[in-house]
């Protein structure tokens, strides 16, 4: 008889957090594959748990995962333990999933913590519908390609941001998508746990020296697909208005209207100073 895979929540900052299930699916199972043995060792000695561990990660995911399923094919039980949160959500998971699925492998969630969902419900923006972009990728283009489907969303947007890259982040957010409303959710659990609501711009001033890690929630429900306006069949003065509106500054303006025309930033610049605008 085959075995099972739990996917087993973990906390994300305070051990309270852990729920008694999530306690009692961890001394039962056979195998804990984890994504930081020593951060899963901490937490297991807390709860006075001995079970045989093997690291699962990002960088052994492919690997390991054959071996988990192999393990699982021979009736062992097996929970998979990311350091923080939900299995699958930004961490290792999904690919053994897929495998079990395929194996007609039983894939059994244990509720708790999810830092995405925490933060949106103290973010007051809407919860009716929203996105969630996790980290935004590394690589200029595919970064780009992602900023121009979030602001495509007209919904609630939900990104995860490290400290040491969240002032870019907050202002490639700025000059791709605009000055618009959202919220910011620190260390979540945590002893330093803060929210800071307001536009892109105050926020960047706000965490001018980020520490911890973050949630970005950014309110996008009220912007009736504007980004989807033709500004070749629009005038300056139109463009400008709209891009004003969306919070950005007479420089940043520029700058998107010379990118959205394909033009020099001096060309549109002199057209307004012929027009007196400036």
């Amino acid at each position: 008889m085959q075995g099972k895979i739990y996917l087993v929540a973990t906390p994300i900052g305070n051990l309270e957090d852990m729920t008694f299930r999530a306690i009692e699916t961890l001394k039962n199972v056979d195998l804990i594959a984890a994504e930081d043995t020593r951060h899963t060792l901490q937490l297991l000695n807390h709860f006075e748990i001995s079970k045989p561990m093997i690291s699962y990660h990002r960088h052994n995911e492919e690997i390991k995962t054959e071996e988990i399923i192999n393990k699982v094919l021979h009736g062992q039980n097996v929970a998979i333990a990311t350091d923080a949160g939900t299995p699958g959500i930004s961490d290792p998971g999904e690919e053994i999933v897929k495998a079990a699925i395929k194996n007609n492998i039983e894939i059994v969630p244990i509720p708790g913590a999810c830092a995405l969902i925490n933060s949106l419900i103290v973010s007051g923006i809407s919860t009716k519908e929203f996105s969630f972009f996790g980290f935004l990728p590394l690589n200029k283009k595919n970064r780009k390609e992602t900023l121009d489907k979030i602001k495509r969303e007209n919904k609630t947007v939900i990104l995860y941001e490290a400290p040491h890259k969240l002032l870019k982040t907050l202002e490639d957010i700025l000059q791709n998508i605009g000055n618009v409303d959202g919220c910011i959710v620190r260390e979540l659990t945590k002893v330093h746990e803060e929210k800071a609501y307001g536009k892109i711009a105050d926020l960047i001033e706000k965490f001018n020296q980020p520490r911890g890690e973050f949630v970005i929630i950014l309110d996008l429900n009220n912007i009736q697909n504007e980004e989807k306006i033709d500004f070749n069949n629009i005038s300056l003065e139109n463009q400008y208005k709209y891009y004003k509106r969306l919070g950005l500054d007479k420089k940043e303006i520029i700058k998107q209207i010379a990118k959205d025309r394909k033009v020099s930033k001096n060309e549109i610049y002199q057209k307004f100073l012929k027009k007196n605008q400036l």
